[in-house]
């Protein structure tokens, strides 16, 4: 049976180590009130006092609505300081701007959402002696799942060894607010959607093919698709080297 609580421990010992070694007084995270989002909350709150969750909403009727209320709820549970930065009139702006010089695609729209707010987090940590913290999963790090330069960015994450299920049976363990425990994962890219939806397979399969290399001829097809096609997410800046 995993040890959860040695875990908790260990990973709270990690943050704490990370934060006085930087030098840095504080940690700042993006409170998007989703299930990773809740666990790197929880455990850098343990490990420093000082650690600031975001609440972002960016053009989404979801991040107004039950994505601020389970963030909020994370917050009073775990007495963690909130701050709300609303980046939808930022983005407006951008795309104002931006469609100056460019035919915007729907990737490219998509993809704005997360690197504002990573930018807004990354002002505050400048601003205020912070570390960022990251909050992807291996699963979504295995698919590329993730934002490049967005929410792909950080300082340190401390759950990026989790697959999605384990974030999961952790958040049970921690007793979590049941609303983001159970609720359907989604980056609030667009209306009504959903990372499975959108995707084609479940975090489940991911999981299982991690784990034990099984998975179905379809589900292998799209997890193995994923996987290739955003390699390029997970590698460092391609540079010039002289032969």
């Amino acid at each position: 049976m995993r040890d959860y609580q040695l875990e908790y421990e260990k990973r709270v010992a990690f943050i704490r180590e990370l934060v006085r070694s930087s030098g840095c007084t504080g940690i700042v995270f993006g409170n998007s009130g989703g299930k990773d989002s809740a666990l790197v909350g929880i455990l850098c709150k343990a490990a420093c006092e000082n650690t600031v969750g975001v609440l972002m909403p960016c053009a989404s009727t979801r991040n107004y609505g039950s994505d601020m209320d389970d963030g909020n709820a994370l917050a009073r549970q775990y007495g963690i300081e909130t701050r709300t930065v609303d980046l939808t009139p930022v983005r407006q702006a951008a795309v104002a701007a931006v469609s100056e010089a460019a035919a915007i695609s729907d990737a490219g729209l998509m993809n704005l959402a997360p690197r504002l707010r990573m930018t807004a987090l990354y002002t505050i940590a400048a601003s205020e002696n912070r570390l960022v913290a990251g909050t992807g999963n291996r699963s979504e790090n295995y698919m590329g799942y993730f934002t490049k330069w967005g929410d792909g960015a950080c300082d340190f994450n401390p759950i990026a060894d989790l697959l999605a299920t384990e974030v999961i049976a952790f958040l049970d363990y921690l007793e979590a607010p049941l609303s983001i425990r159970t609720k359907q994962p989604s980056a609030g890219l667009f209306e009504g959607q959903t990372d499975e939806q959108e995707m084609g397979v479940s975090y489940a399969a991911i999981d299982r093919y991690l784990t034990t290399g099984e998975a179905s001829e379809h589900d292998r097809s799209i997890i193995e698709r994923f996987h290739a096609r955003s390699e390029h997410k997970r590698r460092p800046p391609t540079t010039f080297q002289e032969e």
